[in-house]
């Protein structure tokens, strides 16, 4: 049986990947002609259908951070079908090339930061920013989502091996994005928005991000310490912080937060938002369902900025059917 998530998610995915439409329409319950039905089939056929930037159009952006994102069939691009505005990788800096993986026995050559994150993620953004004759004298630059093209894409960078040598490497990893002046920046005074906002996680040294006065990335620092010994850090070196789920609320029981639990949300959200802070879980429950969906709720009206998902459609679906986004 379709889940009533999954039937609401398969529309945006057909959309997604422009599938036409069925030689006959009433497989979708349409009652529309043969000769309309012939039209929308073959609308792809003509230039007067598109525009430079409809590889994401009809996506609307969420606040949806792609957990473990490259373990998906095709990293990226999955985030970037469901409208997904944060995605996750893993790398490790082996003979000077960062490769993705969750773990060591994972790595492949073929499997690289750059070829599975920054050239997809340039490729789209060169898309989504045409050379036309009717763009002039403009600086401003197009995001990832056709549909609201001031939206970020939060890259997070999760540096698993030697973060003082692998660092610099990622650092580099970026000069395309950066010399297309595709990244978010900070001068030592303001933060400069930009279509792709680096934010370094695992073992990222924060004495490489937040004494730099000129950079274009930014910290993951831990939520759960911004009132102890992460609070001098400011939303110019971490627009989001994260921290584990299990770790501060331990197991939630059915479908609902205890007391304590509540107050642990709310102070962690508290301090966040009082330093201008967005604020991510991870680790949160998979299983059962019913509490996954419970947890994703009080989080989401809590006031997170970024829902962490493992299983992106169901997150896409479960937010729209409880209007989040």
């Amino acid at each position: 049986m379709i889940s009533p998530i999954f039937a609401l998610a398969l529309p945006l995915a057909l959309k997604v990947i422009a599938a036409p439409l069925p030689a006959s329409a009433t497989a979708e319950g349409l009652d529309i002609s043969a000769g309309l039905q012939n039209i929308l089939a073959n609308t792809q056929n003509s230039n007067g259908y598109t525009y430079p930037t409809d590889l994401t159009r009809g996506i609307i952006p969420k606040a949806i951070h792609s957990h473990n994102d490259y373990w998906r069939d095709i990293p990226f691009y999955t985030a970037l079908s469901v409208g997904a505005v944060s995605v996750e990788a893993d790398v490790w800096l082996v003979n000077n090339t960062l490769y993705i993986g969750h773990e060591q026995s994972a790595l492949t050559t073929a499997r690289t930061f750059d070829g599975l994150y920054v050239q997809p993620i340039l490729n789209t953004l060169q898309r989504e920013n045409p050379t036309t004759q009717f763009i002039s004298g403009t600086t401003t630059k197009n995001g990832v989502y056709d549909t609201n093209s001031g939206q970020t894409l939060y890259l997070f960078v999760d540096v698993k091996t030697d973060g003082e040598s692998t660092w610099p490497a990622v650092v580099s990893a970026l000069q395309p994005l950066r010399a297309a002046g595709y990244l978010t920046t900070w001068n030592g005074t303001a933060v400069t928005p930009g279509p792709v906002t680096v934010v370094g996680t695992g073992n990222t040294p924060l004495d490489q991000v937040q004494p730099l006065k000129n950079r274009d990335y930014f910290f993951d620092a831990n939520l759960a310490l911004l009132s102890s010994s992460q609070a001098n850090i400011t939303s110019s070196v971490s627009p989001i912080a994260s921290t584990q789920f299990s770790k501060y609320f331990g197991t939630i029981n059915g479908t609902t937060f205890n007391s304590t639990q509540l107050a642990t949300l709310y102070g962690h959200l508290a301090v966040a938002q009082s330093k201008g802070i967005a604020a991510r879980y991870w680790d949160t429950p998979a299983w059962p369902i019913s509490t996954r969906n419970a947890v994703w709720h009080t989080l989401v009206e809590a006031g997170v900025g970024l829902l962490n998902a493992d299983d992106l459609p169901e997150a896409a679906g479960y937010g729209g059917i409880n209007g989040f986004w």
